[in-house]
């Protein structure tokens, strides 16, 4: 099922998506391959903590996160990933794991991977295990405005 606010931010400002339904999967490599898209350009979201607060990566599927290069990346040497718990805490409306790219609806700075703007469409989670969202990449950034980075 789609993020509660993943669907209201969209209903609020409307663009062009697809959904597609598919086995649940416990890792975004496999979401891809069980959507049928390539890794590279499926997204996934890894929460992290820096400077007392909690941010977003968003990278392709295929890209392991650096936390050195993310930290030097945004400017922060206290880089650490948010456990289990802050993630339940931060997206009440979606399962762990499975967090939408959408860092601005959780009160949190994104930072996308300059590899994910390669493609003319960005597809990741949509808030389950067991549905990806699929748009323009030009909308997702229109939507999100993220800081492009190289990590």
């Amino acid at each position: 099922m789609i993020s509660e606010r993943l669907q209201h931010y969209l209903d609020e400002h409307p663009v062009r998506y697809q959904t597609a339904i598919h086995s649940p999967t416990p890792d975004a490599m496999r979401t891809a391959q069980a959507a049928h898209i390539p890794g590279k350009a499926f997204a996934k979201s890894v929460i992290f903590k820096a400077r007392g607060r909690i941010g977003m990566a968003v990278l392709p599927a295929t890209d392991q996160v650096h936390l050195a290069q993310l930290g030097k990346a945004i400017g922060a040497s206290d880089i650490t990933l948010a456990d289990e718990n802050e993630l339940r805490d931060a997206f009440p409306d979606c399962d762990v794991g499975a967090m939408p790219p959408f860092g601005n609806l959780y009160n949190m700075e994104t930072f996308v991977s300059e590899h994910l703007r390669e493609d003319e469409s960005i597809a990741f989670n949509a808030g389950s295990h067991d549905e990806v969202m699929k748009m323009s990449y030009q909308d997702y950034e229109r939507l999100v405005r993220p800081h492009v980075v190289h990590f």
